[in-house]
């Protein structure tokens, strides 16, 4: 299984959203590609609001960085996103890291490739706030698409890995294991989510209806959308 895994990070051997990620792609890449990216420095770089990506994605003033980025996404089966909680959300670069996809929303140009995919989502606490920091990343996880999103939120009730007691490692470590499985075998017959098809065929209704954005419109024209053809088979 290839995957795709961005740290909302840098932190390594201390971060316990890490050491989770680390035993799910072990549990999961059988010896495929696995890309990593750290954020802030593999995107850092805030979204500066110039809708030029909505026009054309390679216009974007920060495409060096996205570029790899989204490249590696598309060639992935899982992706994987992991995120400490910091005050009830997402830490700021991964806020600024998702600001970079609002093009590729399904109310714009969303790619073809993510109603295929699968996505893990990783948070740790010391004490709360998992709830609320993966739902800001399955937001984008259903507006992009992807077909299947699960999250893996836990309180480890230690400020960093090495100080997590051994017996709630354990539990982390037989929880990872079910759900890999439950990953591993979804991937052979990869179908999107009801809520997925749900916000496409709102989307559609609205580019057909109403059209908006010329750009957008072509794009969903040029897939066949806006007739019969859909991102996962024909209906």
């Amino acid at each position: 299984m290839k995957i795709t895994v961005i740290y909302a990070t840098p932190r390594k051997g201390k971060s316990s959203t890490y050491n989770i990620a680390q035993q799910f792609i072990s549990s999961l890449s059988e010896g495929d590609a696995v890309k990593e990216f750290f954020l802030p420095k593999s995107m850092p770089e805030f979204c500066r609001g110039c809708y030029e990506c909505f026009e054309d994605q390679t216009k974007c003033r920060d495409y060096e960085y996205l570029d790899p980025i989204v490249q590696a996404m598309v060639e992935a089966d899982l992706l994987i996103f992991t995120a400490p909680v910091y005050v009830y959300h997402v830490p700021g670069q991964v806020k600024a890291f998702l600001d970079h996809f609002a093009y590729q929303w399904m109310a714009h140009q969303p790619r073809k490739e993510m109603f295929s995919k699968q996505a893990l989502l990783i948070s740790t606490a010391a004490g709360a706030g998992t709830k609320s920091t993966l739902k800001d990343l399955k937001n984008s996880m259903d507006f992009w698409g992807v077909a299947k999103t699960y999250t893996f939120g836990r309180n480890t009730h230690a400020v960093d890995w090495n100080s997590v007691d051994e017996k709630r490692k354990l539990k982390f470590k037989k929880e990872i294991t079910r759900l890999s499985r439950k990953i591993k075998k979804e991937s052979e017959n990869v179908q999107p989510r009801l809520k997925v098809k749900g916000i496409f065929h709102l989307m559609r209704f609205m580019h057909k209806r109403f059209k908006f954005n010329p750009t957008d419109v072509k794009h969903w024209e040029s897939f066949g959308w806006l007739e019969k053809n859909r991102p996962w088979g024909r209906e």
